[in-house]
């Protein structure tokens, strides 16, 4: 997956927005303004920091050692390090964007929750 395909990929959800708090290079997608994955698209190699289920973050780790790590700068035990470009299938990487923002939306409120089923 290239970069280009990972924004897009990102972008493709319901009321995302990519903003850039930590400085001019790092791309932070929000769905209504709560981050779901995290990545500098200029990085070699392509990395993004992605939520994921506890127990799930855990196991990917165990199956795919060195490609998907504890969150780089972030709470360990909620977030994966993702190396998009080194070796994962396409389909797991988009498989792990959408579990990141699923898991967002899950904990937002539900008359926001809502609002995004609506077209």
């Amino acid at each position: 997956m290239t970069p280009k395909e990972l924004r897009a990929l990102c972008l493709s959800f319901n009321a995302v927005a990519e903003d850039f708090p930590f400085n001019p290079e790092t791309s932070a997608f929000k769905v209504l303004g709560k981050l779901f994955a995290l990545t500098n698209l200029d990085a070699r190699p392509l990395t993004v920091n992605l939520k994921c289920d506890p127990e799930d973050a855990v196991r990917l780790r165990e199956e795919h050692p060195g490609l998907i790590v504890p969150g780089y700068h972030m709470n360990k035990r909620h977030w994966n390090t993702v190396t998009v470009a080194g070796g994962l299938p396409d389909r797991l990487v988009r498989e792990l964007v959408e579990d990141s923002y699923d898991l967002v939306v899950a904990g937002l409120p539900r008359a926001e929750r809502l609002r995004l089923d609506r077209p």
